[in-house]
């Protein structure tokens, strides 16, 4: 065989067609295009119906575009703890790609190179090139699909199940695979009926195909092919002409179809999903969305009050689970499923858009399209959207249906509770504002008041390290791990208020900017270079949404309790800080004089979901916990796969029936999952909250005799006192 490149070497493009059926081809494809158009059209008006969002999403379109089709083209959210599905997906969109191209590279050929220029460059080494290549990834595309089709239906993975699983699902999944094996059958069937040319051996797929149809003697009409003993017809007639003539109009009629289908049901996502992807926010969740001073917006009082970026959301998602699949309230059986939230919403607004019935959006009692509790059960964690790999902006939709129930008064007794606490006495306690710094008394030490001195750090205290006993342990410590440091630091005394961070992811905004304007008040009057907090929910707001209100459209309301009209720390030249990052600079400049072999505990550490998938921060508290002398074994679920307390949005003060509690699944993972197992000594933290459920989840859960729930703070002290008690004995030798 001559598989040389030769300029003689190519293929007739619809070869056994005639004149008539291209003709028919191209008025069905056509027609195919004309639909699929007006689908895409329509699809996209209706994001422009939706409100404006209030966050920029096509401000540096070209780097947006660049770095989405990087995201998108090296699929590296879908191989984010999921090889097999990283894979999968890859193969399948690599694939897809690839003949999409190839299809494109035809056209081009056709009707630019053929038409206009009178040439073609799909002949020779240029041809054999492409033959290959387009049988390589189409192959891989074929394999991908039969992964999916295993995945699915073979091993049915949990979370590609659920009540919007619908016959679309399935359609779509073997679509694609009668595209991509229709593809090569034919291919196969072309080259043994014009006689297997030596050349499209490149062809290594259809070749081979073609081959199987030698060995069952397939017959080929005389003067089709070039070997003189096929020129029998088969049984019926049918023939390797006849079987490729209907091969080519089924896998012709197939592929238009799914042209014209796409703007219409699941394969629109191959759009709207790289749409979401450009116009994602990079500091989704960690801030979220204001609201204007004179109310002149609403929540989810209807579909219509959604932006077009949640409307986006809504139809970029594949049902794919993975969000499902992290979700703390799901796995502890609370009522939420995030992809459920999602996909129910986009289902009510597809119900309306086709004249159905209107429903409350969020209620209680069924009666609602989201109902109340669902959405009390949601942590604020960002899991779902760490996981979903075409960045839907779940808490977003979330915040806007929380806010809706706030407005509504369907809010738990508990959280009207922690609310009017907040009101009346600038805590979630409820208790005197004066007994805000009783934790320090039992110091050495006094703690300067950042309201009349000049400190390096303001020390931001928060709610519980200065209210709840086993926190204000916690606080004990990092003041001494401060004063032992020899750095400045002062704390506000009775003029810290609560942070508002989750009462804003509840819903009550209004509340949260009232404490966010007396805070930034009350630090204009203070001289310090740093502001540090304990509390990761504190060090989230603070760093990533005081800066992002309007306080002037505020000021003048009588019902808010400042006059601060400026952008506070729009430029940043106010570092906020994380203790753990503030005392992790002190301790790699040797400022609390570690050796690294003071203590010799087995520990895990927690990362808090504020500190670590809301702000990226995961080596801080680790390099603070190493530096003491520990060994520390990670949980198998670790930094941004890290699996919620269950405390945050609302969470710490809400009861909820859940079985088991996502602390003491927590806790069970720490003792059972890691290389150490039983071995682990302390259950390490660096978030108050987390310090909360976690010594609830140890009593609850039966571990109290297993392990010991520590903040990082108190090794430090732990180690510190290790090393002076070692430099004491020194001493006396």
């Amino acid at each position: 065989m001559n598989v040389l490149a030769q300029t003689e070497v190519t293929r007739e493009t619809y070869w056994g067609l005639s004149s008539t059926e291209y003709a028919l081809f191209y008025l069905l494809a056509t027609m195919t295009i004309l639909v699929f158009l007006s689908g895409v059209y329509s699809r996209f008006a209706r994001y422009t119906a939706g409100d404006d969002d209030p966050f920029a999403r096509l401000d540096d379109l070209a780097s947006r575009i660049v770095s989405s089709t990087k995201i998108v083209l090296s699929n590296e959210k879908q191989f984010d703890r999921d090889l097999y599905g990283g894979l999968m997906h890859a193969f399948i969109m690599w694939g897809f790609l690839t003949l999409l191209i190839a299809t494109t590279i035809l056209m081009i050929d056709e009707y630019a190179a053929q038409k206009v220029l009178q040439a073609t460059f799909w002949e020779g080494e240029f041809y054999l090139a492409y033959q290959f290549v387009v049988d390589a990834m189409g192959l891989l595309f074929v394999v991908g699909i039969g992964m999916a089709i295993y995945r699915r239906y073979w091993v049915r993975n949990e979370r590609l199940w659920g009540r919007h699983t619908s016959s679309e699902d399935d359609l779509f999944i073997w679509t694609l695979f009668g595209l991509g094996v229709g593809g090569f059958l034919l291919e196969g069937l072309r080259i043994y009926a014009t006689g297997m040319p030596d050349h499209e051996i490149v062809s290594f797929v259809g070749w081979g195909i073609a081959s199987l149809f030698g060995a069952v003697g397939l017959p080929v009409l005389e003067g089709t092919a070039t070997d003189p003993n096929h020129v029998t017809l088969g049984v019926f007639g049918f023939n390797a002409e006849t079987v490729h003539w209907l091969t080519w109009w089924s896998h012709s009629l197939l592929a238009l179809f799914f042209i014209a289908w796409i703007p219409y049901a699941k394969p629109f996502h191959m759009l709207s999903s790289f749409a979401n992807v450009v116009t994602r926010d990079e500091n989704a969740g960690k801030r979220l969305p204001n609201v204007p001073a004179d109310l002149d917006a609403t929540n989810a009082e209807s579909i219509d009050d959604f932006t077009w970026k949640e409307l986006l959301d809504q139809d970029a998602c594949t049902k794919c689970g993975r969000c499902s699949s992290v979700c703390p309230a799901k796995a502890s059986d609370r009522p939420l499923d995030p992809r459920n939230v999602i996909l129910d919403l986009k289902k009510y607004r597809e119900h309306r858009a086709e004249g159905g019935e209107e429903q409350p959006i969020i209620a209680d009692g069924g009666t609602s399209v989201i109902d109340t509790e669902t959405m009390e059960s949601c942590m604020a964690c960002m899991a779902c959207m760490d996981a979903c790999p075409v960045e839907i902006e779940h808490l977003q939709s979330f915040t806007r249906l929380n806010r809706q129930m706030t407005d509504q008064g369907d809010i738990a007794p508990s959280m009207q509770d922690v609310f009017q606490n907040v009101m009346q006495n600038g805590n979630t306690f409820g208790d005197s504002p004066r007994n805000r710094a009783d934790w320090a008394d039992d110091l050495e030490f006094d703690v300067a008041d950042a309201r009349e001195e000049k400190v390096d750090y303001l020390w931001y205290v928060g709610d519980y390290p200065s209210y709840d006993d086993r926190n204000k342990k916690v606080a004990r410590s990092l003041a001494t791990i401060l004063q032992e440091a020899d750095v400045s630091f002062g704390i506000l005394f009775d003029d810290e208020k609560y942070d508002g961070n989750d009462i804003r992811r509840v819903g009550e905004e209004f509340l949260y900017i009232e404490l966010a304007g007396h805070h930034v008040e009350t630090w204009e009057d203070c001289e310090f270079e740093k502001i540090v907090c304990t509390d990761p929910h504190s060090y989230n707001t603070f760093e990533n949404e005081y800066p992002e209100l309007d306080f002037e459209e505020f000021a003048d309301d009588p019902m808010m309790p400042f006059d601060y009209e400026d952008e506070w720390n729009a430029d940043s030249e106010v570092d906020v800080l994380h203790w753990t990052q503030a005392v992790e600079e002190v301790v790699s400049e040797g400022g609390l004089e570690l050796t690294g072999t003071e203590l010799d505990y087995t520990v895990t550490y927690h990362d808090p979901c504020h500190l670590g998938r809301y702000n990226d921060e995961y080596e801080a508290p680790r390099e603070l916990i190493r530096a003491t002398g520990c060994t520390l074994e990670e949980m198998p679920r670790n930094r941004a796969n890290s699996f919620c307390c269950g405390g945050g949005g609302g969470g710490l003060w809400m009861d909820f029936e859940e079985d088991p509690k996502p602390s003491e699944e927590r806790i069970r993972e720490a003792l059972e999952d890691t290389d150490a197992g039983s071995g682990i000594e302390k259950f390490v933290v660096a978030c108050p909250m987390c310090m909360t459920m976690y010594e609830d989840g140890r009593k609850t859960g039966g571990f109290e005799d297993d392990i010991e729930i520590v903040d990082v703070a108190e090794l430090l002290v732990e180690a510190i006192g290790a090393r002076e008690k070692a430099g004491l004995e020194v001493a006396a030798e």
